[in-house]
């Protein structure tokens, strides 16, 4: 299929982008990477009358350290922020997580808020942002704001951002020498998740994020649980998603994956 027809706006300067989004309101769509825009397009499930691309501003390509956080513009593909020469020291989730983003063609194109803005429950970056406890930055004609990232995600596919804001970048905290681990489970390397888990040692005990099993990714906070009072913490965690059947697996299997994997890796952080 092809796309309806749309204006295209190859815009030169984030002015750029926010008077085009403030002039057509619901009508306009940011064009960063295009991996899940272009086939959203092709199968019409997106009718925008204007697309506004932003690979030509570099400010919004830049990976900068700013004091205790990394901020990762709205530019920034999947695979320039891999090869990011910090990025295992100061985010080593997001180092374990981005390679199980799509494929290596896929990480050339794609861009990191890209992934944010379409809000998959089963994709990696959301479920990377949640557990870090990160920031998205939001920006219109008249305004900045910063939403958690617990906030930012409403539904499957849906986000907080304004019609009119566009994903200017996000903002993550440095976690240098923190214990995290990461795994998910897929029908094959570069699907998107069954089940995919973070877990992050923290001041207070441990952190458990999960993907793929709920509408949007969702973490916990816990003590240092051991044996049963971890198995009975996982359980509910685990029905309080509301996982359900489809194509890909049921509701019992993803349950139990979040209580195997949930497991190993809260175990793997406490060591």
């Amino acid at each position: 299929m092809k796309p309806p027809a749309f204006d295209y706006l190859r815009a030169g300067s984030i002015s750029d982008v926010l008077e085009g989004l403030a002039q057509q309101a619901g009508d306009a769509r940011v064009l960063a990477g295009g991996q899940s825009l272009m086939a959203m397009l092709n199968m019409r499930l997106a009718k925008p009358k204007l697309l506004i691309d932003i690979m030509g501003i570099r400010e919004l390509r830049q990976i900068e350290r700013k004091g205790d956080a990394v901020v990762i513009g709205a530019g920034v593909r999947q695979a320039d922020l891999l090869a990011w020469p910090d990025l295992t020291k100061t985010l080593p989730l997001v180092a374990l997580a981005l390679p199980w983003v799509g494929h290596m063609q896929t990480r050339s194109r794609g861009t990191i808020c890209g992934s944010l803005a379409h809000a998959d429950p089963s994709a990696e970056m959301p479920l990377t942002l949640v557990a870090l406890g990160g920031e998205v930055l939001l920006r219109n004609t008249r305004r900045r704001r910063h939403v958690m990232a617990k906030d930012f995600f409403a539904g499957m596919m849906l986000t907080t951002r304004a019609d009119d804001e566009l994903i200017e970048g996000i903002s993550l905290p440095v976690v240098k020498g923190a214990r995290v681990a990461f795994r998910e489970v897929a029908r094959r390397h570069g699907d998107f998740a069954i089940v995919a888990c973070a877990a992050m040692k923290i001041p207070t005990g441990v952190r458990l994020a999960v993907g793929g099993v709920a509408d949007v990714p969702t973490a916990r906070d816990w003590p240092h649980l051991e044996g049963s009072a971890l198995d009975d913490a996982l359980n509910t965690f685990a029905y309080e998603l509301g996982a359900r059947d489809d194509v890909h697996a049921s509701a019992r299997y993803r349950r139990d994956l979040v209580r195997m994997i949930g497991r190993d890796l809260i175990g793997e952080v406490l060591q």
